[in-house]
């Protein structure tokens, strides 16, 4: 027992080694050419320079015993390096590897907090963990890193990691609270300087390249920012820049931490290789079709489908394929995998609404004058009454764009759909309002013709081109705001924030971190390929070059508390207060799958919000007090958010219920809205036809050539009007790259780490909440397989999956990730 405990406080191995007044410590890390294995140099002078002694040294830093000679900061310990570099072999394949370190036990720093690393190497690797054992007085010391740490000589200070213990200001260790302050200033740079690869800058700046101007006035876009649009990206010149080439978006600057990992980009690149080579063959083929760049039939658009699925995991797997499936041919989407004519009924248009991909968008204002059908027996005023009427609105929304939108080769209208709640719990379609602006000025209103439900002749081939027009208004709704704008664009600032405000021990930042991962890269390459001039969502969704003009028009009308699932069910009014119902909420559509599956989701999100924050913040005096997190606050709302920063609806900061409802809408907005709305879009629009994104021609009109031909031929002129074959397989290239889950995928209720804190409260109302996600999970589950909830599945046979938490890697149509990572 006694040499037991003496091994204990001096670090002595218990097998007889003598290692008296050591600490020893593992280091877990990948290097640079297991993630790139055609990096010559990065295998060869790693080792000479280890050869040579230019190693990899760690110095640790005291966390109870300052250093007067160096502004009390943490006294430092004596340089320790990573043990058998040359000799360790890197995996194959990428994967970690271990290395020992030892360090001389100091009594004079005592308890390390922290730890300075130098890499003295020809190359930067990726930095995991490290791990201290037996340390005196404080036994294991864990660090969680997840960082780039690249050759000493490109930083201008040293890189410093703190220990997985959790912080707020006021109780930062003196010795440390120097090393930290440090590190924020580093965050936040100097804005004087370009920016490289090796550097950790989170900036503010305009969204000035989405042009190319040096190619045409057609190619010039407006600077988004400041009066303009939310700034989110750092961009260095503040004029407008040139694009960069595809292949170079990929190198965009952002921190890179912020990039993708290993696993993720080579997913990524097989996805998008696969996809590209997609999109090139239907072209060539189409060169030798009778009719070029347009389907001749639904079976034409059938034909491009393919019935096998696979799940790459690695470039060089979708290239060499050994699992039976069609080498470049696109998945079978769900929404005709088992009926391939199911979409086009009112039912499951109706129903789409309610469980598709876009489902956030019924509101229930409604005039008598717009009915135009049966009720069920039931009288206007009744149904009114009751709360049986809905609406699915786009038309106030596109009336100001109408005209310039289709001066182009597009033709939109604006769109009411009505819709009748009906006792089976299903929407029942009354009409359809599609709308033009007045040929003689907008001071005259618009022009409105309406539409009802018919199933033969050229009235039923109306009809559904009816369906079409606001299926493309609600696609280009669903791409460019529901989607785009409040979750990827309107998350990054608070990345941005947090990274300049929130040290890496405070607690609000270890809670919001993993909701993080991969946005800042995802928004970046969507800002070279995707919302750049004339690319694909300019080429694929109706707006064209006003895309994002449209979403910034909206985010004008943006706000903030409205972001949460309760608040925004009830002003859409399809849910009411209700002190008698679960989470005091009643829903009037009670078969409302992303509805019932998202309030239990949110509150799961919020107890454990209100679990972990309860641990740290005693009173409402805390958080009124702790300056990093009012700093943080301070900034996203007037830096981040600086065109709306004057809003009196801003949350202030000052009390427990608004700091776990600020922090409940933020990881929500970042995970369930985010799956909801991205991770369906493969198995519902990876068929264009039901959810085609442009329209290119107006409604026929009796009496034309146009209205002859879709008596004799309906399908060919529906066909002629949605969006065309060159847009349709370009569009699905890339929504099948967005639908799919990386195999390296951290869901909601996990973390990358056990270990990501050492504060057991915290680690135990995790626990709890990754149970009551699982409980969700089997209540989904179970509820998909009640044939009474007729929504839930419909006619196309798609069991509403969207917000099942976890999943398995490639197409699913489940899973929560963390974070907007794709």
């Amino acid at each position: 027992m006694l040499h037991n405990l003496l091994g204990k406080i001096t670090g002595q191995q218990q097998d007889g080694e003598s290692n008296i007044g050591k600490i020893n410590g593992t280091v877990v890390l990948m290097k640079k050419n297991v993630l790139d294995f055609n990096d010559f140099n990065a295998s060869v002078l790693d080792r000479v320079h280890e050869l040579v002694g230019q190693r990899v040294s760690l110095q640790l830093i005291s966390a109870v015993h300052g250093d007067p000679d160096n502004g009390l900061k943490g006294k430092l310990g004596k340089q320790a390096y990573l043990e058998d570099w040359i000799t360790t072999i890197a995996p194959l394949t990428a994967g970690e590897s271990a290395f020992k370190v030892t360090f001389d036990w100091e009594e004079e720093v005592g308890v390390p907090g922290a730890f300075i690393i130098q890499n003295n190497h020809h190359s930067e690797f990726f930095l995991k963990t490290v791990t201290l054992d037996n340390v005196p007085d404080e036994g294991r010391v864990h660090f969680v890193c997840n960082s780039w740490v690249y050759p000493a000589e490109k930083y201008t200070k040293d890189r410093v990691f703190f220990a997985n213990k959790t912080y707020l200001p006021s109780e930062v260790p003196l010795p440390l609270r120097k090393y930290i302050e440090e590190e924020l200033v580093e965050l936040r740079g100097d804005g004087k300087r370009k920016l490289e690869e090796w550097d950790r800058v989170y900036y503010y700046a305009y969204y000035n390249d989405l042009g190319d101007p040096d190619k045409g006035s057609e190619y010039v876009r407006p600077i988004m920012g400041g009066s303009t649009y939310d700034a989110f990206l750092f961009t260095f010149d503040p004029n407008t820049e040139s694009r960069l080439p595809i292949v170079s978006s990929l190198s965009i600057y952002v921190p890179r931490d912020e990039r993708f990992g290993h696993l993720k980009m080579s997913d990524f690149l097989a996805y998008a290789l696969k996809s590209i080579a997609q999109f090139i063959r239907p072209e060539i083929e189409a060169l030798f079709d009778k009719t070029p760049n347009e389907f001749d039939s639904f079976e034409d658009v059938y034909s491009r489908k393919s019935e096998t699925t696979y799940i790459p995991t690695e470039m060089l797997k979708e290239i060499f394929r050994t699992d039976g499936a069609l080498f470049l041919r696109f998945p079978m989407p769900e929404v005709i995998k088992e009926d391939k004519t199911a979409w086009r009924t009112d039912e499951e248009f109706a129903r789409e609404m309610l469980a598709g991909v876009n489902p956030v968008n019924i509101p229930s204002t409604i005039t008598e004058q717009r009915i135009r059908n049966n009720l069920d027996g039931l009288t206007v005023d009744e149904a009114l009454k009751n709360k049986k009427l809905f609406i699915l609105d786009h038309h106030d929304a596109l009336m100001p764009y109408l005209r310039r939108i289709n001066s182009t080769s597009n033709k939109i209208y604006g769109s009411r759909t009505l819709l009748f709640l009906k006792s089976d719990g299903t929407l029942k379609i009354l009409v359809i309002e599609l709308s033009l602006p007045h040929p003689d000025g907008d001071q005259y209103g618009c022009i409105s013709n309406v539409y009802t439900p018919a199933e033969q002749g050229v009235e039923s081939s109306i009809w559904q081109l009816a369906k079409a027009y606001v299926a493309v208004n609600d696609s280009g709704n669903h791409q460019l705001i529901s989607h785009w704008l409040n979750t990827h664009a309107v998350i990054e600032p608070v990345i941005i924030a947090a990274n300049r405000q929130l040290s890496v021990v405070h607690p609000i930042y270890k809670l919001l971190q993993p909701h993080f991962r991969d946005t800042m890269y995802i928004n970046a390459i969507g800002r070279g390929i995707l919302l750049n001039a004339r690319g694909v969502i300019e080429s694929t969704v109706f707006p064209a070059r006003y895309a994002l003009g449209l979403s910034s028009a909206v985010y004008k009308d943006w706000v903030f508390p409205e972001q949460a699932l309760p608040a925004d069910l009830i002003k859409r009014g399809v849910a009411v207060k209700d002190e008698n119902s679960p989470h005091g909420l009643r829903l009037l559509i009670e078969d409302y799958p992303y509805a019932v599956d998202g309030i239990a989701i949110w509150f799961a999100i919020k107890t454990w919000v209100e679990d972990y924050c309860a641990f740290y913040y005693k009173t409402n005096d805390i958080i009124q007090t702790d300056v990093e997190l009012q700093s943080w606050w301070k900034e996203l709302v007037e830096e981040g958010h600086g065109d709306i920063k004057d809003e009196p609806w801003w949350p202030k900061m000052q009390t427990f219920e608004e700091l776990v409802e600020t922090c409940t809408i933020l990881i929500w907005t970042a995970s369930a809205l985010h799956a909801a709305l991205n991770f369906g879009q493969f198995s519902y629009a990876g068929y264009l036809p039901n959810r085609p994104t442009i329209s290119r021609k107006f409604m026929p009109e009796k009496g034309t050539p146009e209205y002859e031909e879709l008596e004799a031929s309906p399908d060919t002129v529906f066909l002629k009007t949605i969006t065309a074959q060159l847009q349709t397989v370009l569009g699905i290239a890339t929504i099948e790259i967005l639908s799919r889950h990386s195999t390296d995928e951290v869901y909601l209720g996990q973390r990358d780490t056990p270990d990501w804190t050492s504060d057991i409260a915290a680690l135990e109302a995790f626990e709890k909440f990754g149970n009551k996600l699982a409980e969700i999970e089997d209540q989904i589950t179970s509820m998909n397989n009640d044939d009474k909830l007729k929504n839930r599945v419909g006619s196309v046979k798609i069991p509403y999956t969207l917000l099942f938490p976890t999943s398995e890697g490639g197409i699913t149509g489940k899973g929560i990730p963390n974070s907007v990572s794709i």
